[in-house]
């Protein structure tokens, strides 16, 4: 079998619709996902009730609990669809046989937790670092198409903000 066959042999592909649950807190994360198209948030829900994104994913994102998926603990968050989506599933097991048998793959992989371990790095860095303004006006070069794809709202718990706070931030913007 070709390393291409091998690499389709071990995805599943799915079909979510917004506002469907790809996790639910207290399950385990079987499956890593990559978005092919739509959007999905990782969040968690505080004793008041009230509603912490962790983050975000678009197309070409890989979206799951990495401890969870990883350790097969219960997650302690949940992953919501934003937008009818459509993505590629892979189970532990057949990821790390692929990491094995397909060196390009174990590479890729390599590669994304460099990429995960600094964004979450500078996130970190930023949460306790920065204001709420220096916050959105990171967010806004980094991901400007997160403002346009996701509501206000999302965007200020996010950010661990208020939507008052973001508003007058946004307008406080507009007049500079």
């Amino acid at each position: 079998m070709s390393e291409k066959e091998l690499v389709a042999a071990v995805f599943m592909t799915k079909h979510l619709r917004k506002r469907q649950y790809l996790l639910q807190e207290g399950d385990i994360c079987k499956y890593m996902s990559f978005i092919i198209k739509g959007a999905g948030r990782v969040f968690a829900v505080n004793d008041r009730g009230q509603e912490h994104i962790f983050r975000f994913a678009v197309e070409n994102w890989w979206l799951g609990d990495f401890e969870s998926y990883n350790f097969s603990t219960p997650s302690i968050y949940n992953i919501e669809m934003l937008e009818d989506s459509d993505v590629l599933m892979i189970t532990k097991d057949h990821l790390d046989e692929l990491r094995k048998n397909v060196n390009a793959v174990d590479i890729m992989i390599r590669e994304i937790d460099k990429k995960g371990a600094v964004a979450t790095q500078r996130r970190i860095h930023s949460s306790i670092s920065l204001n709420a303004e220096e916050r959105y006006s990171n967010l806004l070069h980094t991901y400007p198409n997160f403002l346009e794809r996701f509501p206000q709202v999302m965007i200020a718990s996010y950010l661990g903000i208020t939507a008052e706070t973001l508003s007058r931030i946004r307008k406080n913007l507009l007049k500079k």
